[in-house]
């Protein structure tokens, strides 16, 4: 269970003990949430919850203006590693961020991004914390991530990391992918490769009103999910399937109980 599915709504401590009660194996903690918390104590309470961490969402935006803020970010993206190899994470899920404010230079941003990930890779082997490079929808592209393929994903993967030393790979959110005709072929890519760290779960409504925060839930929308997951458990994917739904005027409304409940039946029956 992604924590961003129950809204932000509790302090982090009362939503992990939710999650596990609920039945949940995992749990995918925002840095939002960790950040104004004890990191050590959450660990605790999340290592006796018999829970495991699938990742920890998400880097802090990597294309900047100036050389100087491009560093920053890398820094704080370095700092984010320690926290989440303190929690047990089995990745740290990063999301490129956009062309920044005033520039056009979409080419640039992306190698800024590469360029920020190959940075980190020594981090992440000494905290043995991989790196999941998730793509997000095409329309994200100007504001929050200029990677928008799970191919371009590969393909980064590739360039930083021709040797595969298993620190990284790609997170593969249906809500992000659904829609890409090269789908399938970059899912068995990634598979053979022995890239996909994370695989996430929604739905994506014919009516969607809001494109950030109106997913939906696991069988209300268009996205055959039975299939994707068919597809990405064939490439060799048998880690656990993450829930991760932002839904402003509907399930982050619901009481948080009758929202696990919910996803934890879908999941079974839908998935």
């Amino acid at each position: 269970m992604n924590t961003a599915t129950l809204g932000h709504r509790e302090p982090l401590t009362r939503t992990i003990d939710r999650i596990a009660r609920a039945g949940f194996g995992g749990i995918a903690p925002w840095r939002r949430e960790v950040e104004q918390a004890d990191v050590a104590a959450l660990a605790r309470q999340i290592r006796a919850l018999d829970l495991r961490v699938t990742g920890y969402c998400r880097s802090t935006a990597l294309p900047a203006a100036t050389r100087q803020a491009f560093l920053a970010n890398v820094e704080a993206n370095r700092a984010a590693l320690h926290d989440a190899a303190a929690l047990g994470a089995r990745c740290f899920v990063m999301v490129a961020g956009g062309i920044p404010e005033g520039e056009r230079d979409l080419a640039g941003a992306r190698a800024q991004f590469a360029e920020g990930v190959a940075a980190l890779l020594d981090t992440a082997r000494a905290l043995n914390v991989p790196l999941a490079l998730e793509p997000l929808h095409p329309m994200y592209a100007a504001d929050r991530a200029v990677l928008n393929t799970l191919a371009q994903a590969l393909q980064v993967c590739e360039t930083v990391d021709p040797d595969n030393g298993g620190f990284l790979g790609v997170a593969i959110d249906a809500y992000h992918c659904w829609w890409d005709p090269a789908l399938e072929a970059s899912i068995d890519a990634a598979g053979r490769a022995r890239r996909i760290l994370a695989y996430h779960v929604c739905d994506w409504l014919r009516d969607t009103q809001d494109l950030l925060l109106d997913r939906g839930m696991m069988g209300d929308g268009v996205i055959d999910l039975p299939a994707m997951r068919a597809c990405v458990e064939q490439a060799g994917y048998d880690g656990l399937v993450e829930v991760e739904i932002f839904s402003a005027r509907h399930w982050w409304r619901r009481d948080p109980d009758d929202v696990l409940a919910c996803c934890a039946a879908r999941l079974q029956t839908v998935c």
